[in-house]
Order: C-alpha cells, then sequence, then structure tokens
C-alpha cells in the first residue's frame, strides 16, 4: 500500500473515533439529567403528577391546608355621639392693626427708646429727633404774637378815644370808622399768629415719636445719626398689635348659603386655628366679618375671624388652618375613617359578626370631624367594624380581631423560637 492511499484511511478512522467519543458525552449528560429530576421528584412527592399526592398552601379565606385560617384584623366600635358640622379652609394671620412709624418733620435722628421686638404702650416715647431748629421757631413766632398783640392793644384804646370824642362831636365820624377796621385788621393778624405759634409747637412736639398703637414693635429701619424726613417710605419701624388677632381665610362659594344664612341670624361662629399640619389647635376665636363680593378668579369668599392671643400662638402672616364651626348634627352614628372602604357601587364597612365572620355593610357618609365620619346605614351603636387589614378581606371571610398591640398569630410563632434560634433557611 502506497503512502497517498494509507492517508485517507487514517482520516477517516479519526474521524469515527470522535464521533464515537461524542455520542458517549451525549449519553453520559443525558442520563445525569434524568437522574437529577428524578430524584428531585422522589424526595418531594407532593410536586409529582401521582395520584394521591398534595401540595399544602397557605393563605387566609379558605381552602385545604390553611386556607381556613383567620385573617388577623384590627376592629374598632360604632359609636353615637355629637358631630360637629365643620368647614376646612386655610388662611393667614394678621394683625388686628399694622401701623408703619414714620417721623411727621425732617431733621436728624438723635436717640431711639425701643428695643427690637418688644412690647410698647400707646404713647411711649419710641425716638427724638434734634428739636433746637424748631424751638426756634416757636420763639420767633412766639415773638411776632407778642408785637401785633401789643398794636392791637394800642389800636384799642385809640378807637376809645375816638369814639369819646366822636360823642363830644370833637372829631369825624369818618376817623373813628377807620380806626375801628384797624383794631379789626390787627385782631386778624394776632389770630393767624397764634395759629402759627401753634403749628410751631405741634412740629416741636413732632419731634418726639410716640407710639400710636400698643403691640409688639418691629425692626428699626434707621439708626440715629441720620437724616429722616417726613416722606421716607420704610419710616423708622412698624408696630404689629397682636392680642387679639384676626385671621383671614377663605371658604368656597358652594358653603356661602350655610355661612351667610347662620352670620346674619347673629349666630355666633366657633372658628378653630390649627397649625401647619392640622395637628396642634393654636387658638379657638369668633368669626367677626365677611366679604361683600365672591372673587370670580377663584369662587371664594374672604372671611375674618378674632382670636384672643395673649399666649402669641398666632404670628403676623402665620399660615394655619381652619376649622368654622356650622352647627352640631346631634347623636350621629360614627366611624372611624380607616374602616370606610369605596366599591363599584359605593362606600362601604366590613361589620364583624358573631361568628368572627365579616360581612360588606353599605354606607352613606355624612360629615366628617376629625378621625371619624358620620355613616348611614345598617349599623348599630357597639357594632365592630373593621379598621385596619382590609386588603385581603371578602364579604363572609374568617377574621380574628388583633387588639392594638397585639401580636399577630405568625409573629407569636417566630417569639416562641427564642432568642437562641436562628431562622431557619
Amino acid at each position: 500500500m502506497t503512502r497517498s492511499e494509507a492517508a485517507p484511511r487514517s482520516g477517516r478512522r479519526l474521524t469515527i473515533g470522535r464521533l464515537a467519543l461524542a455520542i458517549l458525552l451525549l449519553g453520559l449528560i443525558g442520563g445525569g439529567v434524568w437522574y437529577a429530576t428524578h430524584r428531585s421528584a422522589g424526595s418531594n412527592p407532593g410536586s409529582s403528577g401521582e395520584p394521591g399526592s398534595s401540595r399544602k398552601t397557605g393563605g387566609f379565606g379558605g381552602g385545604p391546608g390553611g386556607m381556613d385560617r383567620p385573617q388577623p384584623v384590627s376592629a374598632l366600635e360604632v359609636q353615637q355621639r355629637d358631630v360637629r358640622i365643620l368647614v376646612n379652609a386655610i388662611g393667614t394671620a394678621t394683625p388686628r392693626s399694622l401701623v408703619t412709624v414714620r417721623s411727621r418733620v425732617d431733621g436728624e435722628l438723635l436717640k431711639l427708646h425701643f428695643k427690637e421686638g418688644q412690647m410698647v404702650r400707646e404713647g411711649q416715647l419710641l425716638a427724638e429727633i434734634d428739636p433746637r431748629s424748631f424751638k426756634a421757631q416757636v420763639a420767633q413766632v412766639k415773638g411776632q404774637l407778642m408785637r401785633d398783640q401789643a398794636q392791637l392793644e394800642n389800636a384799642r384804646l385809640d378807637l376809645k378815644r375816638y369814639q369819646d370824642l366822636l360823642s363830644q362831636d370833637s372829631i369825624a365820624k369818618q376817623q373813628v370808622d377807620t380806626q375801628a377796621a384797624l383794631v379789626r385788621q390787627l385782631e386778624g393778624t394776632v389770630q393767624t399768629d397764634q395759629g402759627q405759634l401753634d403749628n410751631a409747637q405741634l412740629q416741636l412736639q413732632y419731634t418726639r415719636i410716640t407710639a400710636p398703637i400698643s403691640g409688639r414693635i418691629g425692626l428699626r429701619q434707621v439708626d440715629p445719626g441720620n437724616q429722616v424726613k417726613a416722606s421716607d417710605a420704610n419710616g423708622l419701624t412698624s408696630i404689629a398689635q397682636l392680642d387679639p388677632m384676626t385671621v383671614l381665610f377663605t371658604v368656597s362659594e358652594a358653603q356661602l348659603p350655610n355661612v351667610v344664612s347662620r352670620f346674619q341670624d347673629g349666630k355666633p361662629m366657633d372658628v378653630e386655628a390649627w397649625d401647619r399640619e392640622f395637628r396642634n389647635p393654636l387658638a379657638q376665636g369668633k368669626l367677626v366679618t365677611i366679604d361683600n363680593q365672591i372673587d370670580p378668579a377663584t369662587g371664594t369668599l374672604k372671611l375674618r375671624a378674632e382670636f384672643p392671643n395673649k399666649n402669641t400662638a398666632l404670628f403676623p402672616n402665620q399660615f394655619v388652618n381652619i376649622r368654622l364651626v356650622l352647627g352640631v348634627q346631634p347623636q350621629a352614628l360614627v366611624v372611624n375613617n380607616g374602616a370606610i372602604l369605596r366599591g363599584s357601587k359605593g362606600n362601604f364597612v366590613y361589620k364583624v359578626q358573631a361568628n368572627n365572620t365579616v360581612s360588606m355593610v353599605p354606607v352613606k357618609l355624612g360629615y366628617v370631624e376629625g378621625d371619624y365620619t358620620a355613616v348611614e346605614g345598617e349599623l348599630k351603636p357597639g357594632d365592630q367594624v373593621v379598621s385596619d387589614g382590609t386588603d385581603k378581606l371578602k364579604d363572609g371571610a374568617k377574621v380574628e380581631v388583633i387588639k392594638p398591640g397585639a401580636a399577630t398569630p405568625s409573629a407569636g410563632n417566630k417569639q416562641k423560637r427564642g432568642k437562641g434560634h436562628k431562622p431557619e433557611q
């Protein structure tokens, strides 16, 4: 056999060997897969499709292997009590009076007699302006008045002498009339001088700036040594009257008939002011006035309430939540807000029956006060309604009412393991 004939035969043997090796490997892989599959099925008979095998499943509501386990829920009693008819709104605290303290004369600011933020009384001295030029003006006008008064007195004496001579027919009547006119002229001059003196004294008083109202004083806008003018826009400082404090708020025009009718009847309307988060009450007051028109841009009406503010809980321009009390619904059935659910056919609650099952009870919602809502439906005081744990409930489901703070059954099982046990893998 030649070398050229032996080469093809060697290549064919090599190919057949490789093919046999590949078939052997595929067989080994297939056997391993079969073995692993049947071993897993044998160790977990519940997962096989053989007759008689079963697989337990957990959950609430009914069925084999834990499906009958009651669902833990929290429940609260239906109560019967008076419910206030409230209108919620947002408002801004505004001082009853807010005054900008300005100088009424021009001059140099000499002294400030207040501390920023302190409470001041009406008429209390706040600042002084250099009074020297105003004192000089008073002295000048006063001298002019004295001079004109002396001239008037002399003219009156001459008039009396002229009248005596006229009675003796020793002087012409025209001279008497002229003297009488001079007296009246000098009387006018003296009266003008008196007015100028009063004005000069008033300007001198304006150099002592006093508080126009009682309240809390703000930050100073001018330091001593500066020239101040009556035309200064910012003034020296401001004073806000904080007690009582008012709050300006708005309500929807849909509430207008109830609000206006009660206000016009003269019935006092309580108003509560709450903080931004609606958690802490700040003050309680009364509605004092209603605006005379509705804002067409927002469809709201402005109202103003007044609050005692001795503890300064309300501050100017503070944002507050408002509750306006329109009246009271007596002895209404109320449930916790968390118990009210929304369905395709309306609102309902889950009522806990005597056999520890729940039933859906349709309700009609009424007024809301805090965490409770007035309802109408087939409920009575003392009934328990589910307030927490309604996610997986259905009509007729079994429940276990858990008191607040108690552990759920699953949590209790975990606690029985003790501190030394490790969680199961």
